[in-house]
């Protein structure tokens, strides 16, 4: 809505009086709202770009902004990365703590980065680590790229080795980590959506779906999970594996656009038709456009009745999940799910009616050792955007399949360290100036991740041999 992109509080919007808005954005003095955010580069261009010449130039405070004063990148680089990160930290650090001072009530951290490139790995690596040694206490949640599989559209010819160095510290420096996997969001960009040929645009599109729908509850809040930890503690029953998947419906496109371009007022603030309309756009909310690259899935908009019961059941089904894995396997089981359903005319007696469908048919295989943990949180659909379908719905969900994701990244890297391929730009870093040792301690805390989520499918994970692991991560 319009108070997530800069503009000055508007009268006729007090209704929505009980809409968080200081979550994540704090306001200036002349009225305008700021979001809590800090854009971290190692060149400048993109950031720059956003800043200064795109519709969103009015509504990030630049003294958050941090690009490294040569701009050379990390070169697709994980100890490049890393390195320049350990370098500038101060800098960042000082923001960081300049927003952590002005906040009210700090509960945690959210970053977004991806895990194949080499800022967003290396730099986003250290991070982490250094978010867990100033804030030994807050939460860390990432919304972490995973890279696309498909040998034909790899990212980077070494985002194996990127990945599973960031891997390690996803595992042990970070509380939880939303999964946003380019092979399957390609997937349902061109299966689902109809989309030939998905831009980045487009995908990003779908992310801020994802992103946006996951802190529904945080933003307007109801009487459950209503704050971070509220949010994770179901979900994360054991430390270690905190990596979430996420399943959306309906996806759904009438007027599907490539760009979302936020129209600005006079002041150069963007109105309401901006980065929630993103969103919009793949979750079914009205757009338009004359963009030909749009999809064909505006016809099943038109003959959808969504209910709470039909929401729930597709959340489950495998053309809905943002992830590359089989939940449908044999072994593979939840460990927890959280579904967030949005709709101004949602009854609870119907989200009760639906979990006793659900269990009924128990068409969702849960882990033996504990509980069939299924939990809702209503929330209410954002006031600012025209939805053409009356109920929808996200989900959160811990699934022991993650190993298989884990494990298929593990083969990648095999292939290429074997032949210990494409090193020499690793070497050149101090980190790796003597010796490969933090390859193979990566690599193990990946392996010991994939052992214990398939541990998890098995009655005797309650006995796990938590001391043959390195020190644990995660919620305790």
């Amino acid at each position: 809505h319009n108070q997530q992109h800069g503009g000055p509080q508007n009268k006729n919007n007090q209704n929505f009086i009980d809409d968080r808005k200081d979550v994540f954005f704090y306001q200036s003095d002349a009225g305008h709202y700021i979001p809590r955010a800090l854009l971290v580069d190692l060149e400048p261009r993109v950031v720059n770009k956003l800043i200064h010449q795109g519709p969103y130039r009015n509504l990030f405070n630049e003294e958050n902004v941090f690009i490294a004063q040569d701009g050379g990148g990390a070169g697709n680089n994980w100890a490049s990365g890393f390195r320049q990160g350990e370098q500038h930290h101060e800098k960042v650090l000082d923001m960081i703590d300049r927003e952590s001072d002005n906040s009210d009530s700090l509960e945690g951290f959210v970053m977004c980065h991806s895990i194949a490139g080499g800022t967003g790995s290396g730099m986003g690596s250290y991070l982490l680590e250094a978010l867990n040694d100033h804030f030994p206490k807050k939460l860390v949640q990432t919304y972490s790229v995973f890279p696309n599989w498909s040998q034909n559209q790899s990212d980077v010819v070494v985002q194996p080795y990127n990945s599973v160095l960031t891997l390690k510290r996803l595992t042990l420096n970070a509380d939880a980590v939303v999964v946003l996997d380019n092979t399957a969001l390609n997937r349902i960009a061109v299966d689902r959506l109809k989309i030939e040929n998905p831009t980045v645009d487009q995908l990003n599109s779908l992310v801020a779906t994802i992103m946006a729908a996951s802190t529904t509850t945080l933003r307007y809040p109801g009487y459950m999970n209503n704050d971070l930890i509220g949010l994770l503690a179901s979900l994360i029953p054991t430390p270690r594996c905190h990596f979430l998947m996420t399943g959306y419906t309906p996806l759904t496109i009438a007027d599907y656009y490539q760009n979302t371009i936020p129209t600005t007022s006079g002041d150069g603030d963007a109105t309401p038709t901006s980065q929630e309309a993103a969103a919009a756009s793949a979750s079914g909310g009205r757009a338009s456009s004359n963009n030909k690259n749009t999809g064909r899935g505006g016809h099943s908009a038109s003959v959808r009745k969504t209910t709470v019961l039909d929401v729930m059941r597709r959340l489950t089904q495998p053309d809905n999940i943002m992830v590359s894995a089989d939940t449908r396997s044999p072994t593979s089981c939840y460990i927890s799910i959280l579904n967030i359903i949005q709709g101004n005319d949602v009854e609870p007696t119907q989200i009760h009616t639906a979990l006793q469908r659900m269990r009924e048919r128990q068409s969702i295989r849960f882990i033996p050792w504990g509980p069939a943990s299924i939990q809702v949180a209503l929330a209410r659909k954002s006031p600012f955007l025209a939805s053409t379908n009356k109920v929808s719905g996200f989900m959160l969900a811990n699934h022991t399949s993650m190993a298989e994701l884990f494990d298929r990244l593990l083969g990648q890297y095999d292939k290429i360290r074997r032949r210990n391929a494409f090193l020499d730009n690793y070497r050149r870093e101090p980190m790796f100036k003597d010796n490969l040792d933090e390859f193979d301690s990566a690599r193990e805390t990946v392996q010991c991740l994939v052992d214990e989520y398939r541990a998890c499918e098995r009655k005797d994970y309650v006995d796990y041999d938590y001391a043959s692991r390195s020190d644990s991560g995660g919620l305790e």
